[in-house]
C-alpha cells in the first residue's frame, strides 16, 4: 500500500515520507492510501489518524490468513 499526502490548500499528491520529515504538523495535511499499483483508492482524502486506522485494519486481515 502506498500512503500519499498533500497540504489542504494544494493539489498534487506526493508519497509520505514519513512524521519526522513533515514541515508543518499532521493536521495541515490530507491523507490517502491507495494499493500498491497506485491504481486504486483505498482510503479517500482524510486525516492521518483514519487514514491510518483503515491502514491497520488492512494489514490485520491481509496476515490473518
Amino acid at each position: 500500500m502506498v500512503l500519499q499526502f498533500k497540504l489542504k490548500g494544494d493539489t498534487r499528491w506526493k508519497k509520505y515520507p514519513g512524521k519526522d520529515k513533515l514541515e508543518k504538523p499532521v493536521s495541515a495535511y490530507d491523507f490517502r492510501l491507495l494499493n500498491e499499483a497506485q491504481t486504486k483508492v483505498l482510503v479517500p482524502k482524510s486525516s492521518y489518524e483514519k487514514v491510518m486506522k483503515r491502514f491497520r485494519q488492512i494489514e490485520f486481515f491481509k496476515h490473518r490468513r
